[in-house]
């Protein structure tokens, strides 16, 4: 795990909702997520198709604004900041991973001038064995020369995770990111990542491989939009409440109301939800 000294707050999110509207109507891909993601932590988010994954990620990359609440990513107020004030905080601290892993690199470049150009991006400059080694953590160090166009999908992903890793910014965001790899490749990646979070950068992946959630430190599994439980590695999964006393049940538990209605009772320090008497 962590140490205390890494796991600091890299994003905090108080009330966040996300709206898109269209000619049809309103989809609310988010509605209300309270969340914190820590330095020095891989923090998955997991869920169903349409649950709001990608959403939430393009927020805690600063690479979209929310429809409303409060949103701090690395010390910047993403909901008042200006344009220019996140782009350059995309550019210098945060590693991205698209989903379609093309979007992420720059077509006309090898693998090597990829990450040089990114390091020049965030004011470093890689040297040669820097390089090699950074192409060599993910498996493409026989790749350095390869443009994108004449690289496998899963070399281009790979590639991106790299470049997303470069000169080690303190949030990196990567979504589906080992969606075309196989065993063997999928585990460099998860390395790669594990390994940035164990330097102290803030690492969120969305993901549905169980893979990638078994090397999570802490799992959030979002559903409708709402974060429904919260697993830390050898913990306990958790039901979370939101700051307006909403939560969500697990399948298993809504089962149990069949009808939509409990009774609750909270006495002794503790809450209890029971079906109605007068329910059949």
């Amino acid at each position: 795990m962590a140490t205390t000294e890494a796991a600091t707050a890299a994003v905090h999110c108080d009330g966040l909702v996300k709206v898109y509207r269209s000619a049809t109507g309103e989809t609310h891909a988010l509605r209300g997520i309270d969340l914190v993601v820590r330095r020095g932590y891989v923090t998955v988010i997991a869920g169903p198709s349409g649950s709001g994954k990608s959403s939430l990620l393009r927020l805690l990359a600063a690479r979209d604004r929310p429809s409303a609440g409060q949103l701090s990513v690395l010390g910047i107020d993403v909901v008042q900041a200006t344009s220019r004030a996140l782009r350059e905080l995309r550019r210098q601290q945060i590693g991205f991973v698209a989903q379609r892993s093309s979007a992420s690199l720059f077509p006309h470049l090898s693998a090597r001038d990829q990450l040089l150009e990114v390091s020049s991006i965030r004011g470093g400059r890689l040297a040669d064995a820097d390089v090699s080694a950074a192409l060599a953590v993910v498996g493409l160090q026989e790749r350095a020369a390869h443009r994108p166009g004449m690289s496998s999908g899963g070399e281009q992903q790979r590639l991106a995770v790299a470049m997303a890793l470069v000169s080690s910014p303190p949030l990196v965001v990567a979504d589906e990111p080992t969606a075309e790899l196989d065993h063997a490749n999928a585990d460099l990646v998860l390395t790669a990542l594990t390994g940035a979070a164990r330097a102290g950068t803030a690492v969120v992946v969305t993901s549905h491989d169980e893979r990638v959630v078994r090397r999570a430190d802490r799992v959030l599994r979002l559903r409708h939009g709402v974060l429904s439980s919260e697993t830390e590695r050898a913990g306990t999964a958790m039901t979370l409440i939101d700051s307006s006393g909403r939560l969500q049940l697990p399948q298993e538990a809504l089962d149990l109301f069949p009808n939509g209605r409990a009774e609750l009772r909270v006495a002794d320090g503790a809450v209890t939800l029971t079906p109605p008497q007068d329910d059949p």
